[in-house]
This record gives C-alpha cells, sequence and structure tokens, in this order.
C-alpha cells in the first residue's frame, strides 16, 4: 500500500483530495463502460482489461521512470510468487465483477465495496490478532443484519456481493505483505494474467465466438480503452495517497460504491424493500466505521496496526 508522505502544503493536500476523488469517481462510474459493452462476453472483457492494461502500463512506467524498479521484480522469486497469488483474487474480483454489471446486478456490486472495508476488519481479528473497538463491532453487526435482511426477507442472498468484497480483500492483504508500489505491482499482476488471456482469444477465434473484430469499431475501441480505464485511476490514487491521510482515503473510497448505486437506479435495476433495509442498515455501520476512524486518526500514534491501514485505505487496484 502506499504510505502518505508528510503533506507539504495545502495545495497539496487539495491536489491529493481531487486526484482520489478522482480515482474514484472513475470506479463509480464503471457500470456505465460494462453495460456499453455488456454485448462481449464476460471473461472476453475480462481478457482485454488485463491484455490492453500491458502497453499502456509500460507507457506509464517508462514515463515515471519505474521500468527498471519493474525488472527488478522478476528476480525475486517470493515475490513474483505473491504477486501471482494477488493476480488470481484481482482476476476473480474483475471476472465477478464484469459479470454482475451485464447480469443487471449492480446493486449486489455496489454492495460489496460499501462491505468491503468491514470485511478487512474481520480479516484484522481472525489472521492478525487485532481487537475491535465498540464502534467496529456495531458497525459489522449492522452490515450482518443488512445482508440478513436480504437473504431472508428479500429471499436474494447475496454471493456477489460477498465475493467481490471478500477476493478484493484478499487481494489487499496480499498485497500489503509484498514491498512493490502500486503501478510495478499491477504490471507484473497484469502480466502474470496475459498468458492465460492470450491463449483463450486464440481458442475463440478459431472457433469464432470471438467478440474482437466482429462486433464493429466502436466496441473494439471500447475494449482496448478497457487498458487506460484499468491504470489512469491508480495513478490518480497513487497520486493521491501521497498527499492525503489514510483516514480521508477512507472516507473518500464509498464515493465509488455510492456512484454504482446511483449507475444501479439510472439503468433501472428493482430497488425493493429488502434492498432500502440493507443499505440502509449498511450505510449506518459504514458511517459509524468512517467516524470511528476518523477518531482514531487524530491521535498520532506512529505505532498505527498493519491492518488498520487496511481498513482506513484498501488497496483500489482490483477495481
Amino acid at each position: 500500500m502506499v504510505q502518505p508522505s508528510n503533506i507539504t502544503s495545502t495545495d497539496d493536500t487539495k491536489a491529493g483530495v481531487l486526484s482520489g476523488f478522482t480515482a474514484y469517481l472513475i470506479w463509480g462510474l464503471f457500470p456505465i463502460y460494462f453495460v456499453a459493452v455488456k454485448n462481449v462476453p464476460t471473461l472476453e472483457i475480462l481478457g482485454h482489461r488485463i491484455v490492453w492494461s500491458i502497453p499502456f502500463g509500460l507507457l506509464i512506467l517508462a514515463f515515471r521512470k519505474q521500468l527498471a524498479e519493474t525488472f527488478a521484480i522478476f528476480r525475486k522469486p517470493k515475490t513474483l510468487a505473491l504477486l501471482a497469488l494477488a493476480a488470481i483474487a484481482l482476476a476473480l474480483n474483475w471476472g465477478v465483477y464484469i459479470w454482475a454489471i451485464q447480469q443487471d446486478q449492480i446493486f449486489q456490486g455496489s454492495l460489496g465495496y460499501y462491505i468491503n472495508p468491514l470485511i478487512y476488519v474481520l480479516i484484522g481479528v481472525v489472521f492478525f490478532q487485532e481487537t475491535l473497538s465498540r464502534l467496529q463491532i456495531f458497525a459489522v453487526v449492522l452490515a450482518v443484519i443488512g445482508v440478513s435482511i436480504l437473504t431472508l426477507h428479500g429471499g436474494v442472498f447475496p454471493w456477489i456481493s460477498l465475493v467481490l468484497a471478500f477476493s478484493f480483500a484478499a487481494y489487499g492483504v496480499l498485497r500489503k505483505q509484498i514491498a512493490v508500489g502500486a503501478m510495478p505491482g499491477l504490471f507484473i499482476e497484469t502480466l502474470t494474467l496475459v498468458v492465460p488471456a492470450l491463449i483463450f482469444f486464440a481458442y475463440w477465434a478459431k472457433t469464432d465466438v470471438l467478440a474482437w473484430g466482429n462486433m464493429g469499431p466502436e466496441i473494439d475501441a471500447l475494449l482496448i480503452f478497457a487498458g487506460p480505464l484499468t491504470v489512469l485511476p491508480l495513478l490518480a490514487f497513487a497520486f493521491a495517497a501521497r498527499r492525503i491521510s489514510l483516514s480521508a482515503l477512507g472516507i473518500l473510497q464509498y464515493v465509488g460504491p455510492t456512484l454504482q448505486f446511483v449507475c444501479a437506479l439510472y439503468f433501472g435495476e428493482v430497488f425493493t424493500t429488502a434492498h432500502a433495509w440493507c443499505f440502509g442498515f449498511i450505510w449506518v455501520g459504514v458511517a459509524v466505521f468512517a467516524f470511528d476512524a476518523i477518531r482514531k486518526s487524530r491521535p498520532q500514534n506512529p505505532a498505527v496496526s498493519q491492518t488498520e491501514n487496511l481498513q482506513t485505505a484498501p488497496r483500489p487496484d482490483s477495481r
């Protein structure tokens, strides 16, 4: 995770907030893009997102003079192995999210990213022996109540939301163990996934089911755009993370699922009473969680726990 450096000026802080907001704005509007390519199979969209991130990522690495840092990773087998595991979690998160939008389940996608920070809290308890504060316990209980209402009263088990939240959390925890920058790490992860993607492309082309080149130049252009659409918000986030506090990033991260929620309403997804109760409990839980994060950030304690960092600003790379 990119740690924020000392804030040097008000202008830096404003630029950081603007960059962070821009990153989450793009992630929050992702449903618009995936609806635009809705007729392309999920796995092919995932493949294009992986493949086109490679050349665009190389350009960014060259511009930021991070090529040497990136290629040095290939001399570290343990780091490569961890990045490969992170890539699996990344691909799962991307794939399920794309599929959810194609199946008119944007509400579930939004819900998954709302509860993701609370999943980090649970991971902290189970794997890092963290102790929950009373407010954190209250926030988790509210989230559980909300999911239970949607499952029992609405008759919809939000497995999409849970898969998104847990895969994103798994990715964040893995990346937390790796001393690699955001952009070099993402490049290696997508490079790990590019060979399977190209194999699938070759098979689909041979069996005449490849959408690429067969659905018109507009769709082809949109699929190429998946590369910069993946990389650009990450750069904006990295810029922000060096200029504003983790607690500020923790608040900004809710811009994404909120915009996804608005997108679901815009695209006409059915919003039931069970959804209303579920999101109501989740929103209160999120507010309690955010308040607790802000409260904890005020005393400048240098001994910030590993998982607390994850809770307030989880890795965004998987969006």
